[in-house]
């Protein structure tokens, strides 16, 4: 790793170079940050409306009804202790149906239908019933805003391949990897960054050196089939000379960050990845990920294939001046 000393190091990254004071990747394999901020409460350390925004759509669903389901359970159990005598129009029976009884009230109340059937008599549970309109209706304001803001967030909807892969090229070598949109967005003006972390030791302290990877193309006007990112290995590569037994052994993380422009939503859109060095692959070529149609007027893009490679020689390495 000596000719690592005589390489420009990128100081831009946002990340510090004491090797000792971080852990782990820098970036995740989801695009983020690899940080846990401590020192300030939890309500502050969170923005809930990031944090809805970006959450799974399985598990935005399943909290909304959740929500909805505990907080009709927790609204019928006040009506049943306030007594079910207070609600005009219940069937009582056993427990168990007095109780359903009142949950579907509370239901009712929550969501402002009002049925008629059932309804408050007496003070306090017209303050209840009164309260849980009101919750209610915020309630579904806030739902309905979360809606929308999801559906309406402009996203990149790249797909990167798992690996990144050390492939011949033009005589040599280089690093490639590939992404691609998996959805009907139309991007343009797409643009690339690559940054490399390592660490070496210097003056027997571990640092971090991060170092900007130039690459064959760095812009494209538009993005509608899969793009192959290639980083030439040449004498002013971080990666030129060392061997797969290097690589294997060094702790190197290569950082993605794609910004591009949205069509649809005139706006820009970010998206990042992150592989480290048991994710990279000596000797391979990715295939092919799409081909004509049957009828030759379309090009059939097979997503399912972007990690597809098949393993290739290469050429002898150079050794590191």
């Amino acid at each position: 790793m000596k000719k690592l000393k005589n390489l420009r190091t990128n100081n831009s990254t946002g990340f510090g170079d004491n090797s000792n004071s971080t852990g782990g990747r820098f970036i995740t394999k989801d695009g983020k940050a690899n940080v846990i901020k401590r020192g300030v409460g939890i309500l502050n350390r969170y923005s809930w409306y990031h944090t809805m925004l970006e959450m799974n759509r399985g598990k935005f669903l399943f909290l909304l009804f959740v929500t909805y389901i505990t907080v009709n359970l927790l609204f019928a159990g006040i009506y049943y202790l306030i007594g079910i005598n207070h609600l005009a129009g219940v069937n009582t029976g056993s427990p168990w149906k007095n109780f359903t009884e009142v949950f579907f009230f509370s239901a009712q109340t929550f969501t402002t239908v009002g049925y008629g059937r059932i309804s408050p008599t007496g003070f306090m549970a017209s303050a209840v019933s009164t309260f849980e309109a009101f919750l209610g209706l915020l309630s579904f304001a806030i739902a309905t805003g979360l809606f929308y803001g999801r559906f309406s967030r402009p996203q990149a909807f790249l797909k990167f391949s798992n690996n990144i892969l050390i492939a011949p090229y033009l005589g040599g070598t280089a690093l490639m990897f590939r992404l691609a949109p998996y959805k009907n967005n139309n991007l343009s003006e797409v643009e690339v960054q690559l940054t490399m972390a390592i660490t070496s030791e210097e003056n027997g302290k571990l640092k971090d050196k991060f170092f900007s990877l130039d690459m064959e193309i760095s812009k494209i006007n538009a993005l509608a089939l899969s793009w192959t990112i290639v980083h030439p290995i040449i004498e002013t590569s971080p990666f030129y000379g060392l061997t797969k037994e290097d690589i294997a052994a060094a702790d190197i993380e290569i950082m993605v960050f794609v910004k591009a422009f949205d069509e649809v939503f005139s706006n820009n859109v970010v998206a990042r990845t992150s592989y480290v060095s048991n994710e990279i692959v000596w000797g391979a070529k990715f295939n092919m990920m799409y081909h004509p149609s049957a009828d030759k007027n379309k090009t059939i893009l097979d997503m399912d294939k972007i990690n597809d490679f098949n393993s290739v020689p290469l050429p002898e390495p150079v050794a590191a001046v």
